[in-house]
C-alpha cells in the first residue's frame, strides 16, 4: 500500500503537539540524561560567541538552552520546533533562566522557513529520524547554514543497542501483531544506521561528514518510572495503549517489565543506550 507522506507528515506533527504537557513535565529529566550528548554536540559545532545559531526539532529545547548559556548575550540562539505547544515551552524555560539571547520559532525540519545561509550553526538532537524525507531534511540543514556554518545532530542508534526503547515496542508488536512503528512511519530507529546518516549528510553537500556512536545511558530507580517516563515521552505509544482494553495494556507493561529484569542494578535499572552523533561544515 503506497504511503501518503503528507498524511504522514500531517500525523507526525499532531503527535507531537499532543505529548507536548509531558515533555514539559518530563524537560529537567530529558536535559539530565541528555547533558553529556548536549555538551558533545556543541563541541563538534564549536559555536563561538557572536554566533547565530539554530536548534531543531528541539522539544522543550534543552539544547538551545546549553547554546545559550556556553555564548552568552551578544550570540542569538533561535530554538524551533514543528509544534507551537514545543516552542512554547522552550520560550517560558528560556525566559524562567534569563537567557534574552533565545527566541523562539515554528519550523519544520524538511522545510525551513529561513533565507539560504542564515545561521552559523545548526543544531538538532533526536529530531532528524522523525523527517518523513530524510534527505530533504539534511538538504535544508545545510541550506540555511552559511559558508563555513556548522551541523551537529544526534539520532538513536541501532534498535538492539537501546533496549529502554526497545523492549517497549517489541512488546507493544507482539501484542498487537503488527510492526510497531508501522511501515511506512519514521520512529526513533529510522536512522539508526551510521553509513547512511554519513551518506545523508554528505549528499546534502556538507563537508567533513562524520557520524559515530555515543552511549546515552539511561538509569531509573524503578520499572514503574521506567515504563512511565517512556509512555510520556513516547507520544504514540501512549495512544496506542490507550486505545486497548486494560487487560491488553497490562500484558503488554509486564512482558516489557519482564525483559527489563535483565538490566536490574543495585540501584533499581541500568539500560545501555546509543546515539548517533554526526557532524558536517557547509564550504
Amino acid at each position: 500500500m503506497a504511503v501518503d507522506s503528507a498524511e504522514v507528515r500531517a500525523g507526525i506533527h499532531a503527535m507531537w503537539a499532543s505529548v507536548a504537557g509531558s515533555w514539559a513535565e518530563h524537560a529537567d529529566f530529558v536535559d539530565q540524561r541528555g547533558a553529556s550528548e548536549a555538551q558533545r554536540l556543541l563541541a563538534l559545532a564549536a559555536p563561538a560567541p557572536g554566533d547565530r545559531v539554530l536548534e531543531l526539532a528541539s522539544g522543550p529545547g534543552g539544547l538551545g538552552l546549553a547554546a545559550a548559556r556556553a555564548l552568552g548575550p551578544e550570540s542569538e540562539i533561535v530554538i524551533s520546533d514543528v509544534a507551537a505547544e514545543m516552542t512554547d515551552i522552550a520560550a517560558s524555560r528560556a525566559s524562567a533562566a534569563g537567557l534574552g539571547n533565545v527566541s523562539t520559532a515554528v519550523l519544520d525540519i524538511e522545510d525551513i522557513d529561513s533565507p539560504d545561509g542564515a545561521f552559523d550553526v545548526v543544531l538538532c538532537r533526536h529530531g532528524l529520524m522523525f523527517a518523513v524525507e530524510p534527505d530533504r531534511a539534511a538538504a535544508e540543514l545545510a541550506r540555511v547554514l552559511r559558508p563555513g556554518g556548522r551541523v551537529a545532530l544526534s539520532v538513536w542508534g541501532p534498535r538492539e543497542q537501546n533496549p529502554w526503547m526497545e523492549l517497549v515496542l517489541d512488546a507493544v508488536s507482539e501484542q498487537i501483531g503488527a510492526p510497531m512503528p508501522p511501515p511506512g512511519v519514521p520512529g526513533p530507529f529510522a536512522l539508526a544506521d551510521a553509513a547512511r546518516l554519513e551518506a545523508l549528510l554528505a549528499e546534502a553537500g556538507l563537508e567533513n561528514a562524520l557520524v559515530g556512536p555515543f552511549d546515552v545511558p539511561l538509569r531509573v530507580p524503578t520499572a514503574g518510572e521506567w515504563w512511565s517516563r517512556t509512555l510520556a515521552l513516547a507520544g504514540p505509544l501512549a495512544r496506542v495503549l490507550g486505545s486497548m482494553p486494560p487487560e491488553d495494556a497490562d500484558a503488554i507493561r509486564s512482558r516489557a517489565e519482564e525483559g527489563a529484569r535483565a538490566y536490574g542494578s543495585a540501584e533499581g535499572l541500568a539500560f545501555p543506550g546509543v546515539a548517533l552523533v554526526g557532524s558536517g561544515r557547509r564550504p
